[in-house]
């Protein structure tokens, strides 16, 4: 998949995203981005850790895009871990304080606060593993196949 993200071709969230992808990669988990755990939601970010963890990372680039997040808790089930990803300016006092909190740019990221975890039960995560693992051989296979339509 082309990796063209400037700050000209991407939108703020995307350049975050990048960001925290580049990040957790130093961590040794793999991520996609924007999944669809289940109809309705869409997650930013989710990572897949080297013992099976899954975490989500939603990417907000102002003010207005975390207040008009109302669907947030409905990925909480969806993952083991939940965190924002924000950049340096964003007013994290907004942030609730049982999540998970990462700072980042287009080109990396820190962890300043873990969210807690709440360990997904063995079918979920299965399901989970599978979504991910679809989703990025879908997303490989687009790349590698930019006529392909769906």
């Amino acid at each position: 998949m082309p990796n063209d993200l400037t700050p000209h071709s991407a939108r703020p969230g995307q350049l975050l995203a990048r960001g925290v992808c580049r990040h957790l990669l130093s961590h040794d988990f793999v991520t996609v981005e924007e999944l669809t755990p289940t109809p309705g939601l869409r997650v930013d970010v989710m990572a897949l850790g080297p013992k099976g963890e899954v975490w989500v990372i939603e990417c907000k680039s102002s003010r207005a895009d975390f207040a008009g997040d109302h669907k947030w808790q409905g990925y909480l089930e969806w993952c083991d871990r939940y965190f924002w990803a924000v950049d340096e300016n964003f007013p994290t006092d907004l942030l609730p304080d049982d999540t998970g909190l990462i700072i980042a740019d287009g080109y990396d990221a820190d962890i300043i606060r873990m969210g807690p975890e709440t360990k997904l039960a063995p079918a979920r995560r299965k399901v989970m593993v599978q979504k991910f693992a679809r989703h990025a051989a879908l997303r490989w296979q687009m790349a590698r196949d930019p006529g392909l339509t769906l």
